[in-house]
């Protein structure tokens, strides 16, 4: 079955799904972990074992397992899996200092686009997902259909068709009673806790206005060598195209775009925007912007001014801010001015870890929690940022949820010819 007969059979309606007001209950020292109970120290091999399996063996999920491995006791990695060998043996040299807890034999390490598939097979029982997006809602749906439990990076798509693959798999992993963790720690990062709690609690009124940012310099790209195809060069460079990165608004700018929804307790009803390639306009960049200005607005009326950049020597910012009838709170800074004047006091938690630890004490208490609809309404939210920018139309919730653009090829060769698609024009693309 090919990717677009996949997407038929998952093709889901447009129902405006509520967001879910999770986290902010939670307390900020301790996040899930103190609320389901204490964690034995020592676990023998068995029903609470965490076996984990990674699919997709760049930084991110290198880093994905070094923080799962001390986010709780018994807890061990035995596969690996990724499209390039030499990713899976860069990963397992430096996952291999971490000691006893990495055991990954030759024959637990899977190669090419099946590979998700064996690990899927194997004996893991704790799945992270950190390949490219464009990848994410199939191994979501071949993870929950395994029934696994999953933790899997954001964003959680890069298109409508993929988001609707993601709430078709929500549905039957709720139906399944399965753990799914997401990507976006501050949601389990304390001074985030507590600064939304305050938030929710009244601490500024109603809100009024909202802005987000992630403005920051240039990021890593890698020339092309003799002898790669297309598919190699595309996907090495993944961050550089649409179908497997969504744009920097979609892989990056997600999280600033999650807090604020957190804030509102709802996701944006329309998004206009502008957006294009000012310094990034070489083959080399693929066909991303460099820049993006949304204006999102809340069913509530309410307006969020979203900006993100990635271009050398300018003013840089990755924050969140929100303004409120009785006061103002710079998220980021966890400070709020106002009636009710307030600094978190305390330091920082580890949310990277505590993600893990969050979903682990989750799944020994029997009671797992599932993260996956919220962020597939904040993807979804970067998505109609992005078709605002791309199409320079006003775009609604609808629309973007409805969109038949699927970025995804068809068909995935390591030799066959992969042509680019155009770089969007604002006023010629259509809004599909």
């Amino acid at each position: 079955m090919d990717q677009k007969e996949l997407l038929e059979k998952t093709r889901v309606g447009a129902s405006r799904r509520e967001f879910l007001k999770k986290s902010a209950t939670l307390v900020a020292s301790g996040g899930l972990a103190a609320r389901l109970g204490h964690v034995p120290a020592v676990h023998a091999a068995g029903s609470d074992e965490i076996r984990v399996g990674l699919i997709g063996c760049g930084d991110r999920g290198t880093g994905a397992v070094d923080n799962v491995l001390q986010a709780a006791p018994g807890v061990r990695l035995v596969a690996l899996g990724d499209v390039f060998k030499d990713r899976i043996q860069t990963s397992l040299q430096e996952l291999q200092k971490l000691g006893r807890q990495v055991n990954v034999p030759e024959e637990r390490q899977f190669v090419g686009f099946g590979a998700f598939e064996k690990v899927l097979a194997s004996d893991a029982n704790y799945i992270i997902l950190a390949t490219p997006p464009g990848f994410r809602p199939w191994h979501l749906k071949a993870a929950i259909e395994a029934g696994k439990n999953i933790f899997a990076e954001k964003p959680v798509g890069v298109d409508g068709p993929g988001i609707r693959m993601v709430l078709a798999a929500n549905d039957q992993a709720k139906n399944q009673g399965l753990a799914i963790g997401v990507g976006t720690q501050r949601r389990h990062q304390s001074g985030y806790l507590e600064t939304l709690k305050r938030i929710h609690d009244g601490a500024i009124g109603d809100i009024l206005a909202a802005r987000a940012y992630w403005n920051q310099g240039p990021i890593w790209v890698h020339p092309r060598q003799e002898g790669w195809s297309d598919m190699v060069w595309q996907l090495r460079n993944w961050y550089y195209f649409t179908w497997l990165c969504g744009d920097h608004i979609v892989e990056q700018h997600v999280h600033n775009l999650d807090v604020v929804n957190w804030a509102m307790g709802t996701h944006p009803a329309r998004a206009v925007g502008v957006g294009g390639r000012q310094v990034r306009t070489g083959p080399e960049y693929g066909n991303i912007y460099d820049h993006f200005s949304i204006d999102y607005e809340y069913p509530n009326g309410v307006h969020m001014l979203s900006m993100c950049r990635q271009i050398p020597n300018c003013e840089n910012s990755v924050s969140e801010a929100l303004t409120g009838s009785k006061g103002f709170c710079q998220v980021n800074k966890y400070t709020i001015t106002g009636e009710k004047s307030w600094r978190f006091p305390e330091k920082d938690n580890r949310p990277y870890v505590q993600e893990h630890t969050d979903l682990i004490a989750s799944i020994r208490a029997g009671r797992p929690y599932n993260e996956l609809m919220t962020v597939a309404e904040t993807t979804l939210t970067a998505i109609m940022g992005r078709i605002a920018a791309y199409t320079g139309k006003a775009v609604n919730w609808e629309q973007a949820l409805n969109s038949e653009e699927s970025l995804m090829p068809t068909k995935l060769d390591w030799e066959e010819p992969l042509a680019v698609a155009p770089v969007a024009m604002p006023g010629q693309m259509p809004l599909a």
